[in-house]
């Protein structure tokens, strides 16, 4: 999919009804507008930009705003062919694990013993409220970050602060240097911030600091200490 002629309504069509009247002053900004022509200048320059258009805002259609009880914030997609499809850290199934979401399910596996799966796409987190958002929310094929500075970090710190105005208490896990740069539009007087290193910081071998966080273990503490139920965090 292909936006044509300038059409931003084709663009903000692809997210949810419910977000969009969320969102809307964000969308309805010269900003957002912007984000679109310049997604149009990609296209027209034959880039092959990931994720798929339908999928630019699956985490927001994935998880409704009144459901997130826990935010996860990544970077940019994975910008390998047919891996990001619009949650970050996920790839669908059949694709081979990212090394950071491989240390990811290494940590679910020691901190839970959850079997690590067969397949790295994480929308059952999503669906029981896990909000997977990457901080920018496309990325040229082979070249990380090259959708840095195009507008979406405002977009997605507006994200950031409508989910803090929530009265209900949500976990929020930063994992590296740049997402813990969210962290001062997050009221921690109402809702949880668990922070460690980028899971990817241990693929060069030695410990980071993402392994034995126990996140996962901690986040599901904290949800059924304010009487939400806990994430299932297996795949299998």
């Amino acid at each position: 999919m292909e936006l044509q002629g300038s059409n931003i309504l084709k663009f903000t069509a692809i997210i949810s009804d419910a977000w969009k009247k969320i969102l809307e002053k964000e969308l309805n900004a010269p900003y957002f507008a912007e984000i679109g022509t310049f997604l149009e200048s990609e296209y027209a320059a034959g880039r092959m930009v990931y994720p798929a258009m339908k999928d630019i805002f699956n985490a927001f259609n994935q998880t409704p705003y009144d459901e997130i009880k826990v935010v996860i914030i990544g970077q940019d997609p994975y910008h390998g062919k047919g891996q990001a499809h619009g949650l970050c850290f996920s790839v669908l199934a059949g694709i081979a694990f990212p090394p950071s979401l491989n240390n990811i399910f290494k940590e679910i596996n020691n901190d839970l013993n959850i079997a690590i799966p067969a397949n790295g796409d994480l929308t059952k987190w999503a669906k029981q409220g896990v909000f997977l958002l990457n901080t920018i929310l496309t990325v040229v094929e082979g070249t990380p970050k090259s959708h840095d500075g195009m507008g979406w970090e405002k977009f997605t710190a507006a994200v950031i602060k409508k989910i803090n105005e929530k009265g209900q208490p949500v976990v929020f896990l930063l994992w590296g240097k740049d997402a813990k740069e969210y962290s001062n539009l997050i009221d921690k007087k109402n809702h949880f911030i668990l922070t460690a290193s980028h899971p990817a910081a241990e693929v060069y071998g030695g410990n980071k600091g993402f392994f034995g966080c126990k996140h996962f273990s901690k986040t599901n503490e904290i949800l059924k200490s304010i009487g939400n139920k806990p994430i299932d965090w297996s795949l299998n």
